[in-house]
C-alpha cells in the first residue's frame, strides 16, 4: 500500500465523450456548485448522459501528501469515481468522526494531523472486476516539517491554487496500480 497524509478534497464532475470519440481529454469539469446533473438521464450501463450523448462523472478528488518511508512527501491526487466514489464517502467521514481531547474538550482536527495506509484489492460484481482502495487509518502526525507541508498544500488547494489537469481517460485493467 501507500501512506498519505490527506490534505483536502473536492467533488468535480467531469464531462466526457465516450471512448473512441473525440481527442479522449475531457469535454467539461464542472465544479461541485454545477447542477449539471439535472441536466443528465441514466442509460442501461449507469453513466449520466447529456442529451448530446456525453456522459459525466462524479469524481471525489483527495489532494494527498504521499509519505515514504524515509520521511519524504509529494504531493499528489487521489481520483476517486464510479465504484470507488463509497470509498471515498467512507474516507470523508473517517476525517470528520476523528475526534481528539483538547483543553476544551473534543474537536475535529485537521485532515493531515494522522496517516493514512490506502492498498488495493480486488472487487467485482456480475459486470466484471477490478482493483479498489482499502483505506484505514494510522498513526499520529508528529513531524513539524511535514505538518507545515500539508497545511500549506491544503491551503493552497483551498485557495484554488493547484488545478486538477484531466487528461485521456485510462483504459481499465485487471492490473494492480501498486
Amino acid at each position: 500500500g501507500i501512506r498519505v497524509l490527506p490534505c483536502a478534497y473536492q467533488r468535480q464532475y467531469v464531462e466526457w465523450a465516450d471512448r473512441g470519440q473525440g481527442s479522449g481529454a475531457p469535454i467539461n469539469v464542472f465544479d461541485a456548485s454545477s447542477d449539471i446533473l439535472t441536466k443528465t438521464t441514466r442509460d442501461d450501463n449507469n453513466k449520466d448522459r447529456l442529451e448530446n450523448g456525453n456522459y459525466v462523472e462524479t469524481c471525489g478528488n483527495h489532494y494527498v501528501l504521499l509519505v515514504t518511508e524515509d520521511g519524504d512527501a509529494t504531493p499528489a491526487l487521489i481520483t476517486m469515481k464510479a465504484t470507488q466514489l463509497k470509498k471515498s464517502r467512507k474516507w470523508n467521514s473517517m476525517l470528520l468522526n476523528l475526534k481528539l481531547k483538547g483543553k476544551n474538550g473534543l474537536f475535529t482536527p485537521p485532515s493531515y494531523s494522522h496517516y493514512y495506509n490506502l492498498k488495493t484489492v480486488k472487487e467485482g460484481n456480475d459486470k466484471g472486476n477490478w482493483y479498489g482502495w482499502e483505506i484505514s487509518r494510522e498513526e499520529t502526525l508528529q513531524d513539524a516539517n511535514l505538518y507545515s507541508m500539508a497545511k500549506t498544500f491544503a491551503e493552497s488547494v483551498s485557495k484554488g491554487e493547484v488545478k486538477v489537469k484531466y487528461e485521456q481517460e485510462a483504459a481499465t485493467s485487471e492490473q494492480t496500480p501498486f
